[in-house]
Parts: structure tokens; sequence; C-alpha cells
């Protein structure tokens, strides 16, 4: 998009009236959105934006400006503002931009965005007869296919330069059923770092069936019980609950806030001992995977909690440096024009060793919480409150009727510690996180796991 010394002149314009550190992000980004409501396609929308971000660190504090251009000259003009904002003696030059390497490698076979609009639409409508020929009792059908192609340059005051290119596709479908005035609904999500080619992996027709499959259920629900109980909590997007109430807590600029209960913690057990918690960019073509972080630091695996004993946090360039440990490569950022953060990518819970079956054959009785809804989780504490969209009575080891209006009430360290079991099915579920007004792609996940106690708010009287 521009050329590698023109890079490294911005590079050493910011840093020439002192600096600690300066880095350049360039983004040109393609983006198409499909939605189908009430039987037919609402909503086709396309945009293609280009920009640049510029950022000088001293001490404590960030200056950033982006434009919406990659002109040469305006991109100095923008950098010459940022340096203008410190005076500090110390000055750094930069001689070089060395490539970074990385070993993720992907490979796309079917571009988005030489799609025809009228082929994803067919999608959509096959997705829509499918969930509505799954039963008489389905009334509504919303499906939306995502797709998002982009190039980012990244290039730092450490010398080094980043190059990533990446597709992302995203299918989501929400059904609604209804029988003698009950509502209930269903959700499924599908999502890749891949081009239009995950539809021959799973057909748009069984991501609706799903959904459909489990609004038709969930009408059969009972009132659930409420109190203190044994929780299952199911595989896949049952690890949001480590995700909002523990992982956060986890990402190192919360730890310097003085806003995570983690703080003080690494080298200390602070779950039970089934429990290995990992953040993993670089697992190809999960949907919060990347070659390169915001800041240009290549994705990695890493090891958060082994054997029950938190072992690191989630960095970026800013909060490892103040907290003296290594860059994680979780540094992101929505686009040009926002400041990198600690964030998680595919953040899960990793298998363990137990037959789901068995850990639900261990339960006299309790629940089984297979999908969740909405919640509220407080960062700095941990204590979250979580709506049950898809759950069962458990009795004498053997799921029971679907239950409804359940929520689970707990805290999420304290969670961490009561876990007594851990499956071998680990899967992943897709969706997109919220910090600091930015929203990103994210993936979570874990395996069938049972908590020994979690306070269950429910509907029974």
């Amino acid at each position: 998009m521009i050329s590698k010394n023109t890079v490294k002149k911005i590079l050493n314009l910011l840093l020439k009236s002192g600096g600690d550190f300066a880095d350049i992000f360039i983004q040109s980004r393609i983006s198409n959105n499909l939605r189908l409501d009430d039987n037919k396609i609402e909503n086709v929308s396309s945009g293609y934006e280009i920009g640049c971000g510029l950022r000088l660190i001293y001490n404590d504090s960030t200056y950033y400006a982006f434009i919406d251009s990659i002109d040469k000259d305006r991109l100095i003009e923008s950098a010459k503002v940022v340096k203008s904002a410190i005076n500090a003696s110390k000055k750094v030059n930069i001689l070089n931009l060395e490539n970074r390497k990385t070993n993720y490698r992907t490979r796309i076979f079917n571009y988005p965005n030489l799609t025809e609009p009228e082929i994803k639409a067919g999608y959509l409508l096959a997705a829509n007869d499918a969930a509505r020929e799954t039963s008489t009792k389905i009334v509504q059908v919303t499906s939306v296919i995502n797709d998002i192609q982009e190039h980012d340059i990244i290039a730092n005051s450490e010398g080094f330069y980043s190059e990533n290119k990446s597709v992302k596709t995203f299918m989501a479908a929400n059904v609604i059923a209804m029988e003698s005035g009950e509502i209930r609904t269903g959700y499924r999500s599908y999502a890749l770092t891949r081009g239009m080619e995950i539809f021959l992996r799973k057909k748009p027709e069984d991501i609706a069936k799903e959904a459909a499959q489990i609004a038709v259920k969930m009408l059969e629900a009972v009132n659930a019980p409420a109190g203190t109980m044994p929780v299952i909590i199911g595989p896949g997007f049952g690890g949001v609950i480590f995700h909002e109430a523990c992982g956060h807590s986890l990402e190192a600029d919360a730890v310097v806030k003085d806003a995570s209960v983690f703080k003080g913690k690494i080298g200390k057990k602070i779950a039970s001992e089934c429990v290995n918690a990992i953040d993993d960019a670089s697992l190809k073509y999960h949907w919060g995977s990347y070659k390169f972080d915001g800041e240009g630091y290549p994705s990695k695996r890493n090891l958060l909690i082994e054997n029950g004993v938190l072992l690191s946090y989630l960095t970026d360039y800013k909060s490892a440096k103040k907290l003296d440990i290594d860059i994680s490569g979780n540094a992101r950022r929505q686009s040009y024009r926002d400041i990198p953060y600690p964030r998680m990518s595919n953040t899960f819970i990793d298998s363990g060793k137990e037959d789901p079956k068995d850990i639900i054959k261990s339960v006299d009785y309790g629940i089984y919480a297979k999908e969740f809804a909405g919640g509220q989780v407080d960062p700095a504490t941990g204590d979250f409150v979580f709506g049950i969209s898809e759950g069962y009575i458990v009795k004498n080891g053997t799921l029971c009727e679907p239950i409804k209006g359940a929520t689970l009430i707990g805290n999420g360290p304290e969670v961490l510690k009561k876990i007594v079991m851990v499956a071998n099915n680990l899967q992943f579920s897709p969706g997109f996180c919220g910090k600091n007004g930015q929203s990103i792609a994210n993936e979570v996940g874990q395996p069938t796991i049972l908590v020994s106690s979690i306070t269950v708010g429910g509907t029974e009287i």
C-alpha cells in the first residue's frame, strides 16, 4: 500500500522529539453484509475503507492520530502533529525495518468479495426454508452473513515490519418458535477465518435447523429450580463464562489498573488441578485467529492456567513493559481508528480426561446449562449473572426436562476452584467481544465441565 521507506521515515519522524515507542498501523478493508428477515432479504450492504493510525508512547502517556488516507504527505503531516505532543531529550533512530517472521500460514479458496450477492442471498433463503420446515411452530427466522477481507501493515520502533492478510466469514441464525402464547428462541452461529468455503464444511441449512430445533425444544420447558446445586456447563459456548468472568481479568491492562482479581497471582493456584486454560491466536482458521496482532507481534499459544496454577497474563507492548513480563501477541484493535489493547483471541479451557456421559451420570440433582443468553460481569471482582437460553434438569444422572427462566449467579474465580470434572470433548463457538468501545472477533471454548455448586436463580415456586 505504501513503501517500507515511507513507513520508516514516518516512524523516525514520530520519534524525532523523543518517545519510548512508536508504531504505524495501515489498513484496507472490504466488508459485505446480508440480512434476512420475515422471509426476505432486508439488507445488503458493502463497504471499503482505507486509513492509517499513528501512535507514540512516552512514559505512561499515549498519543494517537488516525487519518482516512494513506497519502504520504498527509501521513507526514499527521506524524508531525503527534510528535509535537512531547519534547524529550532521548532520541531513537530506526535504521532498518526487518520483516517479522511467523509460522502461521493459511489459504483462502473462495474470496467472499468475489462471490455474487445473489449466491449469498441464496444461502440465507435456503436457511430460512430449512428452519421453517423444522416445525409449524416456527414463526420468525432472522439470519445474517457477514464477511471481511483485510490487509494490514504494522511497523514499530523496535525495527519490525509485519504484514497481515485475512478473510473472515460469519453466519448466524436466530429462530423464534411459539405455542399457546409461549415464545422461545434458538440461536446458532458459525464462523471461521476462511472464505465462502466454510459452507462446504457446514451448510447454512444445518445452522438454521439447529437453531430451530432449540427454539422448539424449549417450548417444552418447565420452570427452573432455584438454589445452590451442581451445574454441568456444556461444551463450546459454555466457555463464555470463563471468557467474561475470568478472561478479562487476565488481560494485563486490567492488572496494571488494579482492576483484576488476579493481580499478583502469577505462580499461585487459582483453580482446581483439572483446569488448564489457554489463549491461542495461532489456531489455524479459527474465528479469533490472526498472523500478527495489532502491534505487529506474532500470534502464539499462551498457557494461562496449568493444573490450576496461574502462569501468565495477556499483554500488549505497554502493559508488558509496565509489568516487566513477556509480550504475548494479544494487542488487538477494531480498526486503524483505534488504539490497541490486550484482548483475548481464541480462549478456552482445555480438554480433560472424563467422558461427558460420566459427568452427567455423576449428578443426582442439578442442572445442565448448554447455552447462555445475556449476562453481566464485574471484571474487578469476577461476580457474574448469566441467563441460560438452553438448559435441562438433571435427575439421577439423566438429562430430563428443559428449563426456562434460569440464571447462574456466581463469582468467576470461585467457580474455577469448584470445577471438579473436565470432559474430553473440547468445542469452540464464535462471537464478538466488546471492550473500550471496540468490538472484535473472538472465540470461546471448553469441554463439558462440572462445577460442584453454583447459585441458580429459577422460577419454580
